[in-house]
């Protein structure tokens, strides 16, 4: 049973940094894609960076240039680095992970909540002005 745990958390001030950690235990096999959520207090849900593991690499615009997603594969951690912080970059940050992928799909899809079934329990990130 996958069972992933966040940490990494905290409150910093805008320009700041801030390293995640997911660490995925209980899987046997290597997944297919984990990603980085976040949610803002009364707004959904979304996709901040992606990784196929062992591929690509995706990215909400918004963070591009300031945050890389990467994973130690030996420590089955996925990590978040996230420099340059803003104000608006303040939320809930979750793990999420994808065992398998359909034979065909749009890369889009790495970013979208209802693709990954395995999720974290988040960990608190607040950036102030």
């Amino acid at each position: 049973q996958v069972q992933l745990v966040e940490s990494g958390g905290g409150s910093v001030q805008s320009g700041g940094s801030l390293r995640l950690s997911c660490v995925d235990s209980g899987s046997t096999n290597t997944p297919y894609s984990m990603a980085w959520f976040r949610q803002a207090p009364e707004k959904e849900r979304e996709g901040v960076a992606a990784l196929v593991i062992g591929g690509q690499s995706v990215y909400l615009d918004s963070v591009k240039g300031r945050f890389t997603v990467s994973r130690d594969n030996a420590k089955n951690t996925l990590y978040l680095q996230m420099n340059s912080l803003k104000p608006e970059d303040t939320g809930i940050y979750f793990c999420a992970e994808r065992s398998s992928a359909p034979p065909t799909y749009h890369t889009s899809a790495l970013l979208l909540p209802s693709w990954y079934p395995n999720w974290g329990q988040g960990t608190q990130v607040t950036v102030s002005a």
